[in-house]
């Protein structure tokens, strides 16, 4: 059964910021690099890579100027933690190294990647309570499955998306069938020289309806 939070627990001091990476037609599964998410059978692993510039990395450097934390599933963990711990400092690695990151998870686990809590349960309480008890902005990276119970628990505040020139036809969305229903409200748009836009939305509660008519 899905999980919704109360009024009541809206007021959370930590912001929840979901940054993701989505194709034209809003698949946002292994755009890193082939083998990076294989699952069904997918063969468009690494589309991101042609279109990464000066202007996408000033995008990703702020986002992480900004963050307080980072929010994994499970999956997108093993990805990162496999690959950040060795990146040198001047390249971005002190600032993720060192930032708290919390990994959502049903089965316990051992963290290895240093300043990381582990979050055992369903994501819809515990990363309800993250919120409660955190200040600040905290990014969620990649982690398609756990996007879909933040959706469906109303738990994300911000998102900001970088929509990429490419269509793929097939793959994991980030506005899957069956997404909660929200309205949006738009905070800003820039697009890079490869043609990379940025648009940001905050959450603004329940759709409205009306006619055009």
């Amino acid at each position: 059964m899905k999980q919704r939070v109360s009024d009541k627990e809206w007021q959370m001091a930590g912001k929840l910021v979901v940054s993701t990476f989505v194709s034209l037609d809003g698949v946002m599964q292994a755009p890193g690099g082939p083998g990076e998410d294989d699952s069904n059978g997918f063969p468009h692993g690494g589309w991101l890579p042609p279109y990464v510039d000066e202007g996408f990395g000033q995008i990703m450097g702020n986002q992480l100027d900004r963050a307080d934390g980072m929010l994994l599933g499970r999956k997108s963990y093993d990805i990162l933690s496999s690959y950040w711990p060795s990146v040198p400092d001047e390249e971005g690695g002190a600032k993720i190294n060192s930032m708290p990151k919390y990994v959502t998870t049903r089965t316990p686990m051992t963290a290895e990647w240093r300043n990381t809590q582990v979050l055992v349960g369903e994501a819809a309480q515990t990363v309800a309570e993250l919120k409660r008890s955190t200040d600040g902005e905290i990014l969620v990276q990649g982690s398609s499955d756990l996007i879909r119970s933040l959706q469906a628990a109303e738990l994300v505040d911000e998102y900001r998306l970088l929509v990429f020139p490419v269509v793929l036809g097939e793959g994991k969305r980030l506005f899957a069938e069956g997404t909660t229903p929200a309205a949006l409200k738009h905070t800003g748009t820039t697009t890079t020289d490869a043609g990379v836009v940025y648009i940001t939305y905050e959450w603004a509660g329940k759709p409205s309806y009306g006619s055009v008519a």
